[in-house]
């Protein structure tokens, strides 16, 4: 049986991981790049293709039927030289026992201790960490030492949509591969391997900005979409009231800005003939809105360009949100 390895897109990474080989492998690498665009993904496939037992000349593929590949298969693997925590990682007490998968709540100095062990089949060990952010300084201390030195054997995963937040310390320690917007075909493939039928696949893919989390959001239910709530206090800001719904946290930042650039791009040329929106199902709205002039066009998305950069920073999401709702106003006055 011939070795897989199915990911989507990300053919820049591919390419470069294709040509490694264990050897040349580095102790730390930082997946970055916008949410959506299967960085968590990607390093699962890769943490199983190292751990595969198969036979093979570089690093990528795995059988998908060895002992190890078995383990992989649930939607949360357990095998036990994989370790993942997804988001905030806090300090942890100094002097408590971890047992493997004891707990979900992982924490720095849990990581720490369970990855000092040795490989439990004689092989690597490999540590993801997935939409990376520290509680405290501190908690990122703790795992700070252990990324500089980490033991023989041992290869740390990171992956951040806003690697700027993390700490230069952190970030300087592993070598950082960037993964771009996916295609609107390979966003639509995502959605079909995910079980949606063909309409709902293509028409998540139209509005997903390149992004799978995105076009997630825009087939979730209306009531339940971050994508209906930015888009309800986008208009709501446009036309001078100040929103009361609260979209805007550490996780949706990133999205909700995507989606009010997305909204403005359209309104610059709604009434633009033979231009397509991306925002289809706000069409009507948008062409109601009174037309941006040039000058107003070019200032307003400066505006979002500058949250976004902010956005990357340790400011507030809701002072983001706030500036990016103040972008919008100085638009229409």
């Amino acid at each position: 049986m011939g070795l897989h390895f199915d990911v989507v897109g990300a053919e820049g990474p591919r390419r470069y991981f294709g040509a490694l080989t264990r050897e040349r492998l580095a102790h730390a690498y930082l997946f970055s790049g916008p949410a959506g665009v299967g960085k968590k993904t990607f390093a699962r496939r890769l943490a199983q293709s190292l751990l595969c037992t198969a036979p093979k000349q570089g690093v990528l593929g795995y059988d998908g039927t060895c002992s190890s590949c078995l383990l992989f298969r649930a939607e949360n693997a357990r095998h036990p030289d994989f370790l993942e925590h997804v988001g905030t990682l806090k300090i942890g007490d100094r002097d408590a026992a971890a047992g493997f998968y004891e707990t979900d709540d992982l924490t720095s100095r849990d990581l720490v201790r369970l990855l000092s062990l040795q490989s439990y089949v004689g092989g690597l060990r490999v540590l993801l960490l997935g939409d990376l952010d520290f509680a405290t300084r501190e908690a990122a201390n703790a795992l700070l030492k252990f990324i500089e030195e980490p033991p023989s054997g041992v290869v740390i995963l990171l992956t951040s949509a806003a690697p700027g937040q993390l700490l230069p310390t952190i970030r300087s320690r592993a070598l950082e591969v960037r993964f771009p917007l996916l295609s609107t075909v390979q966003v639509a493939e995502v959605l079909r391997k995910l079980g949606y039928d063909e309409r709902d696949a293509e028409l998540g893919a139209s509005l997903s900005g390149g992004s799978a989390t995105r076009a997630l959001a825009v087939l979730q239910p209306e009531e339940e979409s971050l994508r209906a709530q930015v888009i309800r206090w986008f208009f709501e800001s446009v036309a001078g009231a100040s929103p009361q719904e609260a979209w805007a946290n550490r996780e949706t930042l990133d999205e909700g800005l995507e989606t009010i650039k997305t909204l403005v791009r359209d309104w610059i040329v709604a009434r633009t003939e033979g231009v397509a929106l991306l925002a289809l199902d706000q069409a009507e709205r948008l062409r109601a809105l009174r037309p941006l002039t040039g000058s107003e066009a070019a200032a307003t998305l400066t505006k979002l360009d500058e949250a976004q950069r902010i956005a990357q920073t340790n400011v507030s999401p809701a002072l983001v949100a706030d500036f990016a709702r103040m972008a919008l106003l100085s638009a229409v006055r």
